[in-house]
């Protein structure tokens, strides 16, 4: 289930605004139903393919991620367990919109 912010003007907690928001250390990892993972997957496979930025919410903060993100997938292997992650990365820049209207919200 995805706690979803009211407005995209609302701080999520520890943050006292919006700027704070967005260049406040974060390091979360959320656990989703099946279906929600299908469908942020396939969301996110179309945004991927044509090469637009898209919007995606992960546990309660909504946040844009730009077309010119890196994709990059890892594999981990210890402690009796095995993990593979999905990641996009890019660096945050000043002409970084956070606009509701730009890109597919995934």
């Amino acid at each position: 289930m995805i706690t979803r912010l009211n407005d995209v003007t609302d701080t999520p907690p520890g943050c006292r605004n919006l700027e704070e928001t967005v260049t406040a250390p974060r390091d979360v990892e959320r656990v989703y139903s099946t279906a929600d993972v299908v469908a942020k997957l396939r969301r996110l496979a179309d945004a991927l393919e044509s090469e637009t930025s898209f919007r995606i919410q992960i546990a309660g903060e909504r946040f844009r991620v730009p077309a010119r993100a890196q994709f990059s997938i890892e594999h981990e292997r210890g402690d009796g367990e095995e993990e593979v992650e999905f990641q996009l990365k890019w660096k945050i820049e000043e002409t970084d919109s956070d606009d509701d209207s730009e890109g597919t919200v995934v």
